[in-house]
């Protein structure tokens, strides 16, 4: 018995598995330039440059598709945390823009992708209700909040799936934390600037 078949087929599986790993590694080296671009993106919105906001959002979304075509079959998981960081800090821009938040189809992203970035723009809202509460600007701070209680409870839902969209009960659970957190700090900002206007009153 010489194992002739063995021996070929283990040749071809390894060649094969070679492939697969040369492309994972291509991935996963090339695909943290989109997540640097996702991060600059949203660090640009809260300092208020929208027009970096979105170049740097469209040179992640060319890097996307370009590196999408070689990320088939298993290898697409590998395209789950860019795509999500890319979701995270397209919904941060169409929020301040105050455009509706884009799809999962225009996105063109997994579905997986689409839920986690959007359950992590939940946090960047709360640092965007803070900063617009620290220059007194209570309105827009509560039209912020309106949108990220609201994102909440339609994400929650999908803690329920976690064993299928991976870290979705950590991260729906963060979120509570986060929306409560500024709700609380909504409602005492309120209450200061009206009893500010109390004494005011009471001084004249």
């Amino acid at each position: 018995m010489t194992l002739k078949n063995v021996k070929l087929s283990l040749n071809k599986i390894a060649k094969s598995l070679s492939e697969v790993q040369d492309a994972r590694e291509f991935l996963l080296k090339n695909t943290r330039e989109i997540i640097i671009l996702c991060s600059k993106s949203i660090i640009s919105v809260h300092k208020g440059d929208m027009k970096s906001a979105k170049n740097n959002l469209k040179q992640a979304d060319v890097l996307l598709k370009k590196y999408k075509k070689k990320a088939t079959s298993d290898l697409r998981r590998y395209m789950i945390t860019p795509e999500q960081e890319f979701v995270e800090a397209a919904s941060l821009i169409a929020i301040v823009e105050k455009n509706e938040i884009p799809s999962e189809k225009q996105l063109d992203v997994m579905p997986e992708s689409y839920v986690l970035g959007l359950m992590d723009c939940v946090g960047e809202l709360k640092r965007m209700i803070f900063d617009k509460i620290r220059i007194g600007d209570i309105d827009n701070a509560s039209r912020v909040f309106e949108i990220m209680e609201n994102l909440y409870l339609h994400l929650y839902p999908f803690s329920m799936y976690d064993k299928v969209v991976k870290e979705a009960r950590r991260k729906i659970d963060v979120d509570r934390i986060l929306v409560d957190d500024a709700r609380g700090a909504i409602t005492e900002e309120k209450r200061r600037s009206e009893l500010i206007k109390a004494l005011n009153k009471l001084q004249k």
